[in-house]
């Protein structure tokens, strides 16, 4: 490790720009608030136990035995961390700075050099290309201005700080051209300060025109994005990577396969089924809408959420006009919301007992509750019987759509939608065609604009819906049971 302190303190002086070919690339780490305020007097102007934790495990594991990851920080960033705690164990410490009173000849795990850009180049070179798994910068603040957005990031690693918090110190915007989410936590709270942790994947190696500009939708493109660029995300971390919501449907069709039960079917297909299933989706960021196989985006144009909404009332046969009938349970939940949000009977029912004889096939879908929470509206949907291959992939967006539609005219932004499942099961002729789709990796998930003119929830059209960066795979073949 001495060694190393000798060879960083000659590299130290390597001031001078280099090809960018030559240098590796790194992700940014770091906590800040909404308006990017990353410290107060040179300290965090909080204590987040779980913030701490995330970074540690981040920055410490690796998937090689025997290699091991470094971090680049600046001096002040350096002189902040505990001498208890310094240099941090189990990493290269890289310390930028151009002070010659800057001594570390004696420090073990720790190497100093000019400029960012000296950095990554000595830790593209012998010996550190192939002993050094990733490279994370940590800060400070001037660090950030020039690593955030800069052409060798790969990914940002965000502690979003919503409780608002004063601050004196700032880094840029994330550039949302560039970056996409690829995972983000569901909102804690730790000594009265609301947080999440996000990770952006760089989805495109240049700047590219906004697509939201004055709060207008642009309709540039078949679904309102330049294509992706990067293709390939295996460089984040697994502990990251597997954290992608869709893994969530994957597993879950693996269980089933490997624990569910044989059963006969009303379509004498034969399925493959298990009771009681649970997926749990983060609306705050992105849109689920799966990507290891093409869902289409003709259900966005086609399909804006009220065909699940049913209107009670008595059914005599499919070719009735039930104009001006029955209960409108849709502006009733939207009344609940706006003037009693705390009612534990903010509810949408399609299970109607009296009327199920009448049916050619009760509602599959058949029951949702709202909840609504620090400034967020979450949905929980109860649905009896589930078909994995091509229902649940539509269900998913279908009701995320009707959560994000109702928060929209109700002023409050989407939170959590939940997808609770009786019998979720795999029909006979999509095992195939679903295993293939296991061995398709998950694309990051776009993003939905709604058009911020639109306040009624009867007056909205597919034009007022942009997806943002959808990108999935191909399209896989199923069979629909009849």
């Amino acid at each position: 490790m001495a060694a190393e302190s000798q060879i960083g303190i000659a590299n130290g002086n390597c001031n001078g720009s280099v090809p960018s070919s030559s240098l590796r690339t790194y992700h940014v780490v770091v906590a800040g608030t909404r308006a990017m305020g990353i410290g107060k007097n040179g300290e965090l102007p909080w204590r987040l136990p779980s913030d701490l934790k995330f970074f540690k495990n981040l920055t410490l594991t690796t998937i090689e035995t025997g290699k091991r990851n470094a971090i680049i920080m600046g001096r002040k960033t350096w002189e902040s961390i505990p001498l208890d705690y310094r240099p941090l164990s189990g990493r290269l410490n890289v310390v930028l700075t151009r002070s010659e009173s800057f001594g570390i000849a004696a420090a073990e795990n720790v190497i100093k050099c000019g400029s960012l850009s000296s950095a990554l180049e000595l830790l593209a070179s012998s010996p550190y290309h192939s002993s050094i798994e990733r490279v994370f910068v940590i800060g400070g603040g001037e660090i950030f201005r020039e690593a955030l957005n800069g052409p060798g990031c790969d990914a940002i690693h965000f502690i979003d700080v919503e409780t608002r918090l004063e601050c004196d110190t700032f880094m840029p915007e994330i550039d949302t051209s560039m970056f996409h989410p690829w995972y983000s936590s569901f909102p804690t709270e730790e000594n009265n300060i609301r947080y999440s942790f996000i990770t952006y994947v760089r989805v495109r190696h240049s700047k590219v025109e906004s697509l939201i500009q004055n709060n207008k939708l642009l309709s540039n493109g078949k679904n309102g994005s330049a294509k992706f660029e990067v293709k390939d995300f295996s460089f984040l971390p697994k502990m990251v990577f597997e954290r992608h919501e869709e893994y969530m449907y994957l597993r879950l069709f693996k269980d089933i396969l490997s624990n569910g039960t044989s059963k006969t079917d009303r379509t004498c297909t034969g399925t493959i089924s298990k009771f009681g299933c649970q997926m749990r989706f983060n609306l705050r960021r992105t849109f689920p809408l799966l990507t290891t196989k093409c869902s289409g985006e003709e259900w966005l144009r086609n399909f804006y959420g009220l065909s699940a909404v049913p209107l009670m009332l008595r059914y005599t046969d499919m070719h009735a006009d039930y104009t001006g009938q029955g209960f409108d349970q849709l502006m009733d939940v939207i009344d609940k919301i706006k003037n009693n949000p705390d009612y534990r009977q903010i509810i949408l029912s399609a299970w109607n007992p009296s009327d199920l004889k009448l049916m050619a096939l009760p509602p599959c879908h058949m029951f949702s509750q709202f909840y609504v929470s620090n400034g967020e509206l979450s949905c929980q949907m109860y649905q009896r019987s589930a078909d994995m291959g091509l229902g649940v992939p539509f269900n998913i967006a279908s009701y995320s759509l009707l959560t994000c539609m109702i928060a929209h005219v109700c002023g409050l932004s989407p939170g959590d939608c939940i997808h609770v499942i009786g019998d979720a099961h795999v029909y006979s002729t999509h095992i195939q065609p679903l295993q293939e789709q296991l061995g398709k990796v998950p694309k990051p998930f776009p993003v939905l604009k709604i058009n911020p003119e639109k306040k009624d929830i009867d007056s909205f059209v597919g034009a007022d819906f942009k997806l943002i960066g959808y990108e999935p795979h191909e399209k896989i073949e199923m069979k629909m049971a009849i």
